[in-house]
């Protein structure tokens, strides 16, 4: 079956490069990193977001005593150290790879430029994009949605620890039921959470063409999905 997408944005979770959650394992940055290369293979232009959770986990604990925006600061370094392991693992692989910020780092990343992103997308780079919005106070969920628009991607896929959108936390309510198919507004009305309330709006008003919820193992669902595969949650206009 041919490819259905042109260009794609992919939300990565941070701590499923961690060990156990934390800091970076090695061999599951490979993992990801040749499953990247398998999805460039398949022609479609490929952007990246990857979540700094097994870095920084913001305001929790003792961290609580820091202010929002310090804390969200780290949050959006953490994004950065993922972009760079990720785009180091994949230029040993031999993929050509890009890291742009959405926080002004030249001597680490190139700054973020809608238009030069294109360019590279067209000419076949895998381009990450590290520190969020730049802003605190903006999760990446924001930041994934929002480059998904500047770059008019047909599609945001989410690989996620669990296999799509559930009518309840599946891990704590037994009644849950996978939903296959819902609109952004009736996610947020429900208060789903499979992303927050900003990213929710900016899917709504700009009319997104789709977000593709599935489970992250094994890495091939996401070449699946890109194939076809209806598996996980469609969530649209």
């Amino acid at each position: 079956m041919p490819n259905p997408y042109k260009r794609v944005i992919l939300k990565l979770s941070g701590e499923a490069l961690g060990v156990d959650g934390k800091l970076f394992d090695h061999e599951r940055f490979e993992e990801a990193a040749k499953m990247l290369i398998a999805i460039a293979k398949t022609g479609v232009q490929l952007a990246v977001v990857i979540g700094g959770g097994n870095v920084w986990r913001g305001r929790r604990g003792a961290g609580m005593r820091m202010g929002t925006v310090a804390a969200d600061q780290m949050g959006m370094l953490g994004t950065l150290q993922n972009c760079l392991y990720m785009r180091d693992t994949l230029a040993h692989m031999g993929a050509k790879a890009t890291v742009m910020s959405g926080v002004d780092i030249p001597r680490f990343a190139k700054s973020y430029n809608t238009v030069e992103a294109i360019e590279m997308l067209e000419d076949g780079h895998i381009v990450f994009f590290a520190c969020g919005l730049g802003n605190p106070c903006f999760s990446t969920d924001s930041a994934v949605v929002l480059r998904a628009i500047e770059l008019e991607c047909d599609a945001v896929l989410m690989a996620k620890n669990i296999d799509g959108v559930y009518s309840a936390d599946p891990n704590v309510d037994p009644t849950a039921v996978l939903i296959k198919d819902i609109s952004y507004s009736q996610a947020a009305e429900r208060d789903l959470r499979v992303m927050d309330a900003a990213a929710f709006i900016m899917l709504r008003e700009n009319a997104v063409p789709m977000v593709r919820v599935f489970g992250l193992e094994p890495p091939q669902n996401v070449l699946k999905v890109l194939a076809g595969d209806t598996m996980g949650t469609v969530l649209h206009p």
